[in-house]
Protein backbone atom coordinates (compact mmCIF):
# COMPACT_ATOMS: atom_id res chain seq x y z
CA UNK A 1 0.00 0.00 0.00
CA UNK A 2 1.46 3.33 -0.71
CA UNK A 3 1.75 5.89 1.66
CA UNK A 4 -0.22 8.21 -0.04
CA UNK A 5 -3.36 5.76 0.01
CA UNK A 6 -5.04 5.06 3.08
CA UNK A 7 -5.19 1.41 4.64
CA UNK A 8 -7.77 -0.95 3.49
CA UNK A 9 -9.66 -0.97 6.57
CA UNK A 10 -10.91 2.48 6.48
CA UNK A 11 -12.35 4.84 3.63
CA UNK A 12 -10.36 7.97 2.32
CA UNK A 13 -10.96 11.45 3.78
CA UNK A 14 -9.85 14.99 2.85
CA UNK A 15 -6.52 14.83 4.60
CA UNK A 16 -5.45 12.21 1.96
CA UNK A 17 -6.94 13.96 -1.09
CA UNK A 18 -4.93 16.85 -0.16
CA UNK A 19 -1.48 14.81 0.26
CA UNK A 20 -2.11 12.82 -3.11
CA UNK A 21 -2.41 15.85 -4.84
CA UNK A 22 -0.13 17.73 -2.75
CA UNK A 23 -2.44 20.57 -1.30
CA UNK A 24 -3.79 21.60 1.67
CA UNK A 25 -6.85 20.29 2.65
CA UNK A 26 -8.53 24.29 2.54
CA UNK A 27 -7.53 23.78 -0.97
CA UNK A 28 -9.69 20.48 -1.23
CA UNK A 29 -12.64 22.03 0.91
CA UNK A 30 -13.05 24.74 -1.58
CA UNK A 31 -12.78 22.41 -4.72
CA UNK A 32 -15.45 19.99 -3.39
CA UNK A 33 -17.12 22.79 -2.58
CA UNK A 34 -17.43 24.34 -5.88
CA UNK A 35 -15.65 27.81 -4.61
CA UNK A 36 -14.15 29.66 -7.92
CA UNK A 37 -10.82 31.03 -6.30
CA UNK A 38 -8.75 28.01 -6.87
CA UNK A 39 -6.68 27.63 -9.79
CA UNK A 40 -7.77 25.58 -12.70
CA UNK A 41 -4.63 23.04 -12.97
CA UNK A 42 -4.76 22.76 -8.65
CA UNK A 43 -8.51 21.75 -9.10
CA UNK A 44 -7.68 19.19 -11.81
CA UNK A 45 -5.22 17.48 -9.59
CA UNK A 46 -7.80 17.82 -6.75
CA UNK A 47 -10.33 16.08 -8.46
CA UNK A 48 -8.36 13.14 -9.92
CA UNK A 49 -7.03 12.66 -6.59
CA UNK A 50 -10.77 12.27 -5.32
CA UNK A 51 -11.25 9.51 -8.38
CA UNK A 52 -8.20 7.58 -7.78
CA UNK A 53 -9.21 7.51 -4.28
CA UNK A 54 -12.45 7.63 -4.39
CA UNK A 55 -13.71 9.70 -1.70
CA UNK A 56 -16.96 11.10 -1.44
CA UNK A 57 -18.33 14.08 0.70
CA UNK A 58 -20.36 13.40 3.49
CA UNK A 59 -23.27 15.82 3.07
CA UNK A 60 -23.82 16.48 6.60
CA UNK A 61 -20.06 17.08 7.59
CA UNK A 62 -20.27 19.34 4.45
CA UNK A 63 -22.71 20.95 6.07
CA UNK A 64 -21.79 21.48 9.33
CA UNK A 65 -18.08 22.78 7.58
CA UNK A 66 -19.74 25.36 4.98
CA UNK A 67 -22.65 26.23 6.64
CA UNK A 68 -24.89 25.24 3.89
CA UNK A 69 -26.59 22.40 2.87
CA UNK A 70 -27.23 22.43 -0.65
CA UNK A 71 -30.58 21.46 -0.71
CA UNK A 72 -33.29 22.59 -3.06
CA UNK A 73 -36.94 22.59 -2.04
CA UNK A 74 -39.45 21.34 -4.69
CA UNK A 75 -43.59 21.85 -3.51
CA UNK A 76 -45.88 20.02 -6.50
CA UNK A 77 -49.18 18.72 -6.78
CA UNK A 78 -49.76 15.32 -6.38
CA UNK A 79 -50.97 14.06 -9.69
CA UNK A 80 -49.79 11.90 -12.43
CA UNK A 81 -49.71 14.30 -15.24
CA UNK A 82 -46.67 14.24 -17.23
CA UNK A 83 -45.74 17.87 -16.39
CA UNK A 84 -45.27 17.40 -13.03
CA UNK A 85 -42.65 14.56 -13.87
CA UNK A 86 -41.04 15.89 -16.68
CA UNK A 87 -40.45 19.39 -14.97
CA UNK A 88 -39.19 17.10 -11.61
CA UNK A 89 -36.88 15.64 -14.31
CA UNK A 90 -35.03 19.11 -15.36
CA UNK A 91 -34.85 20.52 -11.91
CA UNK A 92 -32.97 17.34 -10.86
CA UNK A 93 -30.69 17.66 -13.64
CA UNK A 94 -29.85 21.33 -13.13
CA UNK A 95 -29.56 20.71 -9.37
CA UNK A 96 -27.06 17.90 -9.55
CA UNK A 97 -24.84 19.64 -12.01
CA UNK A 98 -24.77 22.55 -9.24
CA UNK A 99 -23.92 20.59 -6.79
CA UNK A 100 -27.41 20.36 -4.85
CA UNK A 101 -29.83 18.08 -3.95
CA UNK A 102 -33.21 18.28 -3.79
CA UNK A 103 -36.13 17.26 -1.43
CA UNK A 104 -39.90 17.31 -2.56
CA UNK A 105 -43.10 17.82 -0.54
CA UNK A 106 -46.31 17.24 -2.40
CA UNK A 107 -49.77 18.42 -1.77
CA UNK A 108 -53.26 18.17 -2.94
CA UNK A 109 -54.34 20.17 -6.57
CA UNK A 110 -57.07 21.73 -4.52
CA UNK A 111 -55.42 21.83 -0.82
CA UNK A 112 -55.78 25.16 1.47
CA UNK A 113 -53.29 27.91 1.92
CA UNK A 114 -52.48 26.10 5.20
CA UNK A 115 -51.30 23.02 3.60
CA UNK A 116 -48.87 25.03 1.38
CA UNK A 117 -47.96 26.31 3.97
CA UNK A 118 -47.00 23.34 6.02
CA UNK A 119 -45.09 22.15 3.18
CA UNK A 120 -42.95 24.51 3.11
CA UNK A 121 -42.26 24.86 7.08
CA UNK A 122 -41.44 21.08 6.13
CA UNK A 123 -38.93 21.90 3.35
CA UNK A 124 -37.31 24.43 5.81
CA UNK A 125 -36.83 21.99 8.43
CA UNK A 126 -35.31 19.28 6.10
CA UNK A 127 -32.53 22.20 5.35
CA UNK A 128 -33.93 23.65 2.27
CA UNK A 129 -32.07 27.19 1.18
CA UNK A 130 -34.50 27.78 -1.29
CA UNK A 131 -38.17 25.95 -2.55
CA UNK A 132 -39.39 26.02 -6.25
CA UNK A 133 -42.89 26.17 -6.00
CA UNK A 134 -44.49 24.10 -9.25
CA UNK A 135 -48.63 24.33 -7.55
CA UNK A 136 -51.42 26.37 -9.02
CA UNK A 137 -52.40 29.17 -6.62
CA UNK A 138 -51.00 32.60 -6.43
CA UNK A 139 -50.20 31.82 -2.25
CA UNK A 140 -50.84 35.45 -1.50
CA UNK A 141 -51.28 34.79 2.07
CA UNK A 142 -49.46 36.51 4.67
CA UNK A 143 -48.26 33.78 6.37
CA UNK A 144 -46.72 32.41 2.75
CA UNK A 145 -45.15 35.93 2.01
CA UNK A 146 -43.36 35.95 5.73
CA UNK A 147 -41.69 32.41 4.45
CA UNK A 148 -41.09 33.16 0.78
CA UNK A 149 -39.51 37.01 2.34
CA UNK A 150 -37.05 34.68 4.35
CA UNK A 151 -36.60 31.78 2.76
CA UNK A 152 -35.41 32.55 -1.30
CA UNK A 153 -38.35 31.25 -3.76
CA UNK A 154 -39.22 30.89 -7.61
CA UNK A 155 -42.20 29.23 -9.43
CA UNK A 156 -41.81 26.93 -12.56
CA UNK A 157 -43.88 29.04 -14.50
CA UNK A 158 -41.92 32.50 -13.85
CA UNK A 159 -39.09 33.97 -12.97
CA UNK A 160 -39.93 35.06 -9.51
CA UNK A 161 -43.26 34.79 -7.20
CA UNK A 162 -44.08 38.13 -8.11
CA UNK A 163 -47.55 37.97 -10.85
CA UNK A 164 -46.12 40.59 -12.20
CA UNK A 165 -42.84 38.99 -13.51
CA UNK A 166 -42.70 37.50 -16.99
CA UNK A 167 -43.83 33.52 -17.33
CA UNK A 168 -40.77 31.71 -18.17
CA UNK A 169 -42.55 30.22 -20.95
CA UNK A 170 -44.84 32.54 -23.00
CA UNK A 171 -49.11 31.20 -23.18
CA UNK A 172 -50.05 33.49 -25.50
CA UNK A 173 -46.87 32.65 -27.94
CA UNK A 174 -48.40 28.81 -27.10
CA UNK A 175 -51.98 29.75 -28.40
CA UNK A 176 -50.86 31.97 -31.36
CA UNK A 177 -48.92 28.80 -32.95
CA UNK A 178 -52.26 26.47 -32.02
CA UNK A 179 -55.09 28.69 -33.62
CA UNK A 180 -53.16 30.00 -36.02
CA UNK A 181 -52.21 27.18 -37.62
CA UNK A 182 -55.85 26.20 -37.57
CA UNK A 183 -57.45 29.48 -39.18
CA UNK A 184 -54.48 28.97 -41.74
CA UNK A 185 -55.78 25.17 -42.73
CA UNK A 186 -59.31 27.29 -44.05
CA UNK A 187 -60.93 26.85 -40.54
CA UNK A 188 -63.91 29.49 -39.66
CA UNK A 189 -63.55 29.46 -36.16
CA UNK A 190 -61.72 27.40 -33.21
CA UNK A 191 -63.38 25.75 -30.48
CA UNK A 192 -61.24 25.97 -27.26
CA UNK A 193 -61.09 23.25 -24.12
CA UNK A 194 -59.93 25.13 -21.33
CA UNK A 195 -57.53 23.34 -18.60
CA UNK A 196 -58.07 23.32 -14.86
CA UNK A 197 -59.16 26.75 -13.89
CA UNK A 198 -57.12 26.76 -10.67
CA UNK A 199 -53.54 26.96 -13.02
CA UNK A 200 -52.47 29.98 -14.53
CA UNK A 201 -51.66 28.46 -17.80
CA UNK A 202 -55.46 28.19 -18.08
CA UNK A 203 -56.14 31.69 -18.38
CA UNK A 204 -53.64 33.03 -20.08
CA UNK A 205 -54.18 30.95 -22.75
CA UNK A 206 -58.11 31.19 -23.18
CA UNK A 207 -57.46 35.15 -23.23
CA UNK A 208 -54.47 34.40 -26.14
CA UNK A 209 -57.21 32.31 -27.52
CA UNK A 210 -59.79 34.85 -27.92
CA UNK A 211 -57.49 37.42 -28.56
CA UNK A 212 -56.39 35.49 -31.61
CA UNK A 213 -59.54 34.80 -32.57
CA UNK A 214 -60.91 38.55 -32.46
CA UNK A 215 -57.94 39.75 -34.54
CA UNK A 216 -59.16 37.65 -36.97
CA UNK A 217 -62.49 39.68 -36.83
CA UNK A 218 -64.26 36.02 -35.29
CA UNK A 219 -66.63 36.46 -32.56
CA UNK A 220 -65.30 33.76 -30.10
CA UNK A 221 -67.45 30.46 -29.46
CA UNK A 222 -68.05 29.20 -25.81
CA UNK A 223 -65.33 27.95 -23.90
CA UNK A 224 -65.55 23.88 -23.11
CA UNK A 225 -64.45 23.69 -19.70
CA UNK A 226 -61.80 20.84 -19.14
CA UNK A 227 -59.57 19.86 -15.94
CA UNK A 228 -56.64 18.47 -17.58
CA UNK A 229 -57.65 14.79 -17.14
CA UNK A 230 -58.31 12.58 -20.48
CA UNK A 231 -61.64 12.06 -18.69
CA UNK A 232 -62.50 15.79 -18.95
CA UNK A 233 -61.72 15.92 -22.80
CA UNK A 234 -63.78 13.02 -23.44
CA UNK A 235 -66.68 14.96 -22.02
CA UNK A 236 -65.65 17.80 -24.31
CA UNK A 237 -65.56 15.36 -27.12
CA UNK A 238 -69.21 14.58 -26.42
CA UNK A 239 -69.81 18.40 -26.45
CA UNK A 240 -68.26 18.90 -29.57
CA UNK A 241 -69.30 15.85 -31.62
CA UNK A 242 -72.90 17.21 -30.92
CA UNK A 243 -72.10 20.57 -32.38
CA UNK A 244 -72.56 20.13 -36.37
CA UNK A 245 -70.58 23.49 -37.51
CA UNK A 246 -67.36 22.51 -35.28
CA UNK A 247 -64.77 21.60 -37.62
CA UNK A 248 -61.25 22.52 -35.30
CA UNK A 249 -60.79 22.36 -31.30
CA UNK A 250 -57.76 24.14 -29.41
CA UNK A 251 -57.29 21.47 -26.88
CA UNK A 252 -55.33 22.66 -23.77
CA UNK A 253 -53.67 19.60 -23.30
CA UNK A 254 -52.54 16.61 -24.87
CA UNK A 255 -53.87 14.24 -22.07
CA UNK A 256 -57.31 16.30 -22.59
CA UNK A 257 -56.98 15.34 -26.38
CA UNK A 258 -56.65 11.78 -26.05
CA UNK A 259 -59.89 11.85 -24.47
CA UNK A 260 -61.58 14.07 -26.75
CA UNK A 261 -60.48 12.07 -29.84
CA UNK A 262 -61.90 8.71 -28.43
CA UNK A 263 -65.45 10.70 -27.90
CA UNK A 264 -65.37 11.89 -31.26
CA UNK A 265 -64.56 8.57 -32.84
CA UNK A 266 -67.05 6.85 -30.67
CA UNK A 267 -69.60 9.55 -32.01
CA UNK A 268 -68.89 9.10 -35.87
CA UNK A 269 -66.82 12.48 -35.87
CA UNK A 270 -63.87 11.66 -38.17
CA UNK A 271 -60.47 13.28 -37.00
CA UNK A 272 -58.99 15.02 -38.72
CA UNK A 273 -61.66 14.76 -42.05
CA UNK A 274 -64.65 16.49 -39.92
CA UNK A 275 -62.74 17.96 -36.60
CA UNK A 276 -59.00 19.05 -36.20
CA UNK A 277 -57.63 18.56 -33.12
CA UNK A 278 -54.18 20.84 -32.21
CA UNK A 279 -52.87 20.59 -28.27
CA UNK A 280 -50.56 21.18 -26.10
CA UNK A 281 -47.46 19.57 -24.51
CA UNK A 282 -46.03 17.32 -26.71
CA UNK A 283 -45.94 14.49 -24.26
CA UNK A 284 -44.41 11.42 -25.24
CA UNK A 285 -47.43 9.49 -26.60
CA UNK A 286 -48.46 12.68 -28.87
CA UNK A 287 -46.84 10.72 -31.87
CA UNK A 288 -48.46 7.44 -31.32
CA UNK A 289 -51.99 8.76 -31.13
CA UNK A 290 -54.17 7.76 -33.77
CA UNK A 291 -54.37 10.36 -35.71
CA UNK A 292 -50.81 11.41 -33.85
CA UNK A 293 -51.45 14.30 -32.39
CA UNK A 294 -50.38 17.67 -33.92
CA UNK A 295 -49.16 19.77 -30.49
CA UNK A 296 -47.16 22.50 -29.21
CA UNK A 297 -44.39 21.55 -27.40
CA UNK A 298 -44.07 22.87 -24.00
CA UNK A 299 -39.98 21.98 -22.99
CA UNK A 300 -40.62 21.03 -19.69
CA UNK A 301 -37.62 19.26 -18.77
CA UNK A 302 -35.69 22.75 -19.82
CA UNK A 303 -38.32 24.68 -17.89
CA UNK A 304 -37.70 22.59 -14.40
CA UNK A 305 -33.42 23.13 -15.38
CA UNK A 306 -34.27 27.41 -15.83
CA UNK A 307 -36.30 27.03 -12.36
CA UNK A 308 -33.61 25.59 -10.76
CA UNK A 309 -31.22 27.56 -12.04
CA UNK A 310 -33.07 31.08 -11.39
CA UNK A 311 -33.31 29.99 -7.61
CA UNK A 312 -29.41 28.41 -7.76
CA UNK A 313 -28.74 32.46 -8.80
CA UNK A 314 -30.57 33.93 -5.91
CA UNK A 315 -28.98 31.38 -3.49
CA UNK A 316 -25.34 32.19 -4.58
CA UNK A 317 -25.52 35.87 -6.14
CA UNK A 318 -23.91 34.92 -9.52
CA UNK A 319 -25.21 35.52 -13.01
CA UNK A 320 -26.09 32.06 -14.84
CA UNK A 321 -28.21 33.44 -17.54
CA UNK A 322 -26.12 32.02 -20.03
CA UNK A 323 -26.78 28.63 -18.54
CA UNK A 324 -30.63 29.17 -18.71
CA UNK A 325 -32.02 26.91 -21.35
CA UNK A 326 -34.10 27.79 -24.33
CA UNK A 327 -37.82 27.36 -23.46
CA UNK A 328 -39.27 28.24 -26.70
CA UNK A 329 -42.69 26.86 -27.51
CA UNK A 330 -42.74 24.98 -30.97
CA UNK A 331 -45.71 23.39 -33.12
CA UNK A 332 -44.99 19.87 -33.86
CA UNK A 333 -47.19 19.26 -36.69
CA UNK A 334 -48.84 15.83 -37.68
CA UNK A 335 -52.37 14.60 -38.46
CA UNK A 336 -54.69 15.39 -36.40
CA UNK A 337 -55.31 18.95 -38.11
CA UNK A 338 -56.01 19.32 -41.72
CA UNK A 339 -58.20 21.84 -44.03
CA UNK A 340 -61.68 21.89 -43.38
CA UNK A 341 -64.05 19.62 -46.17
CA UNK A 342 -65.21 22.26 -49.39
Amino acid sequence: MSPLHPSDDRAPNQVDVARLAGVSTQTVSRVMSGQQNVRPETARRVLAAVDELGYRVHAAAASLASGRTRILGLIVVSTDRYSTAALSVGIEQAAAANRYTVTTAAVSDHASDQAFIDAFDRLERQGAEGVILSVPVELGSAAMRLRTARTPSTRTERATLDPEAPLIVDQGSITRLAVEHLLDLGHKTVWHVSGDPLWLETSQRQQAWEQVLTEHGITPPPVIPGDWTPESGYRAGRTIAAIPEATAVFVSSDEMAFGLIRALHEAGRSVPDEISVVSVDDIALAAFASPALTTVRQPFEAMGRAAALRLITQLEGRATEDEIPDVTPELIVRTSAAPPRA
